[in-house]
């Protein structure tokens, strides 16, 4: 009969499906599931509707107000800092972590302030490797060791990535990288441990490994030792330009309703009833101090986190164990068909990666103790040992002449307080990057360690922490954390192709100097101004620097600022005009590193165009002589710690 073994089948299905569902075990098996189920479905789709991890409190939704379209600029922040009479938090320090802490508070309802000493990402939060990963060596020791911290904290990290890459993904993308295996064991065990990599990552993997044979991995990746090259593993991870997140972060937390200002620097801190209760504030340019009052003071000042815990309590035991990794700056053959590379051992135990980075190669890092600076200098030796590690590896040499820049970078690696280990029987590499929260005495919260890829993690641990030891003083938030879904400011149209819109509808306007004869025969400069199309490279880095305020960078290029800052570069005098009037821009360093990149791409470049920098921004900021000529002897100091010096 047609269709008759198929009959059985169902009604035999239908029947064990009713036998097993009348059983209790069954009923539990099946419920059960759909718990879970439904919990994991509300835990990563639906923030709103979250439980608080401390459990003593349900969350009262109400709705985000929208995003400001103009962020506040510095001076109305600061005006609003000195008015407020007291915030419900007041963050100190405007990295990643610090940043990350505003925009969380502020978006569940808290009245938030954040004060950076310098620009936000001016330390180690703009010096970092620029990749948003779990991290395999990571990996490797727990399990090697069985470290089931170190497998915490990479089963975190590449949760915090998926998140990382949705919220600002103009900002980031996926990077491949090789790792070539010149022994036949290797093979299988780079093979298996990138597996396990994916599996890990589960849902959250970008792209699964694989392995390629030797004439495919030299195809790919022509300047590879073919010598005794057994093949590469390929594996994915995420990129991004650091600075840009920072500043994206910050500008966001200010767009939904926080007061941050950079360039002032705490003083000391008041106290009420032996309670931290805001701090005592200094404007850098002005040297006028001011008091800032809050209900909660949280410390996230990453390498000087243990300066401001001295403020605090007198002699505290130290919290932070500095480290300092080292990068270079390379040219873009090093890293063909914009694949990187990773030297997963050398021959001193470290890694090293080589990464395709702003039309470059960024290569790094070091590890090892440094002492803590805001500028940190890179060693000859630390330039010396990231050569030599990747020139087995390379058929061509790695010239010190072929470094364009160098910069260091100061890791604050934490541990807990009152350790049995101190700080003399503890290397750098012993250390978790973990991140460690404290909470003094007088309820002062400091959070350090961690990594770029978890700053997210880290804020909402942080603001959990505040809001559990401090729930009568600033009461239930309004909402839940809500960062893992909020886009970044520019970040709202993940549309890779969003440039070509930009490209098609803006031209932009340079300006050229002539040599003209007068009529007297006399030679004399003349400038003439013309319109000349946004083209590709500049249009793409237009998307990747600002998403889809692009268009208004764009626009202040068409009507009058669209020449390079450099020729070699896709940087535009536009976009000194935006990051002053727009992005808290305040000095001409925030422009050559953070606001674009051009000091940490190519020192000698960012020398040339350090002139017309200060120039635009002067007419914005209305610099007089002086201030100019003191902004480009800060340059030159900045720039020189972008080169590597004898130790």
């Amino acid at each position: 009969m047609p269709g008759f073994e198929n009959w059985w089948l169902i009604e035999r299905t239908r029947q064990r499906v009713k036998y097993f569902w009348r059983a209790p075990l069954g009923k539990i098996i099946v419920i059960g599931g759909a718990a879970l189920g439904i919990r994991q479905y509300l835990k990563d789709y639906t923030p709103k509707w979250y439980k608080n991890t401390f459990g003593n409190y349900r969350h009262i939704f109400t709705e985000l107000p929208p995003l400001l379209s103009d962020v506040p600029t510095r001076d109305d922040q600061l005006k609003t800092l000195k008015s407020e009479q007291e915030y419900d938090i007041l963050v100190i320090g405007g990295g990643a972590t610090g940043s990350g802490i505003a925009l969380d508070a502020t978006t569940r309802g808290y009245k938030v302030a954040l004060v950076e000493r310098d620009d936000f990402g001016s330390g180690t939060s703009s010096r970092s490797t620029k990749l948003i990963h779990g991290g395999v060596r990571y990996l490797e020791r727990a399990a090697l060791h069985l470290d089931k911290q170190a497998l915490a904290l990479v089963y975190d990290a590449l949760r915090e990535r998926k998140y990382f890459m949705r919220v600002a993904p103009h900002l980031t993308n996926p990077l491949a990288i090789m790792t070539p295996c010149y022994k036949f064991w290797e093979v299988p065990y780079y093979w298996a441990g990138l597996k396990a990599y994916d599996l890990l990552a589960g849902s959250s993997s970008l792209q699964s490994s694989y392995f390629v044979s030797k004439s495919k991995s030299l195809k790919e990746f022509p300047i590879l030792e073919k010598e005794g090259l057994k093949g590469t593993v390929v594996y994915y991870d995420g990129q991004m330009d650091d600075a840009r997140v920072n500043v994206s972060l910050a500008l966001t937390a200010a767009g939904y309703g926080a007061t941050v200002v950079n360039h002032c620097s705490v003083q000391s801190l008041i106290k009420d009833k032996e309670f931290a209760r805001g701090a005592v504030v200094r404007d850098e340019f002005t040297g006028e101090l001011f008091e800032v009052h809050s209900k909660v003071v949280i410390n996230a000042t990453g390498a000087f986190t243990d300066e401001i815990r001295a403020k605090d309590q007198e002699d505290p035991e130290k919290m932070i164990e500095p480290s300092s990794g080292v990068h270079i700056i390379l040219p873009s053959f090093f890293s063909p068909n914009n694949h990187g590379m990773i030297v997963p051992k050398t021959k001193d135990g470290r890694v090293v990666f080589m990464l395709p980075w702003k039309g470059l190669t960024l290569a790094g890092t070091t590890e090892s103790p440094t002492a803590i600076t805001q500028y940190p200098q890179p060693y000859e030796k630390d330039v010396e040992f990231i050569l030599e590690s990747l020139q087995p590896f390379l058929r061509v040499p790695v010239r010190r002449t072929d470094v364009l820049a160098a910069w260091s970078g100061i890791r604050p690696l934490a541990r807990e307080i009152n350790m049995n280990k101190t700080l003399q029987q503890r290397s750098t590499a012993e250390l978790s990057r973990d991140h460690v929260i404290h909470i003094s005495g007088s309820k002062m919260i400091s959070i350090a360690g961690g990594k770029w890829t978890t700053y997210r993690k880290m804020a909402e641990d942080a603001v959990e922490t505040a809001i559990k030891w401090n729930l009568e003083d600033i009461g239930k938030p309004k909402r839940a954390c809500q960062t893992k879904f909020l886009p970044l400011i520019g970040g709202d149209y993940p549309d890779a192709f969003f440039y070509i819109s930009v490209a098609q509808s803006f031209d932009r306007m340079r300006t050229k100097e002539k040599i003209k004869v007068g009529s007297d025969g006399k030679p004399f400069k003349t400038t003439e101004a013309f319109f000349a199309p946004l083209d590709q490279e500049i249009a793409l880095h237009l998307w990747h620097s600002y998403g889809t305020r692009a268009p208004q960078v764009a626009e202040i290029a068409q009507s009058r600022f669209g020449n390079r800052l450099h020729e070699s570069y896709p940087y535009l005098e536009a976009e000194v005009v935006y990051g002053a009037t727009k992005e808290m821009a305040c000095t001409a360093i925030d422009i050559l590193a953070r606001r674009t990149r051009l000091a940490f791409l190519d020192h000698e470049a960012a020398l040339e165009a350090a002139p017309r920098v200060i120039e635009l921004m002067s007419e914005i900021h209305h610099w007089n002589d002086e201030r100019k000529q003191l902004e480009m002897k800060r340059v030159h100091k900045f720039l020189n710690t972008m080169r590597a010096v004898p130790e």
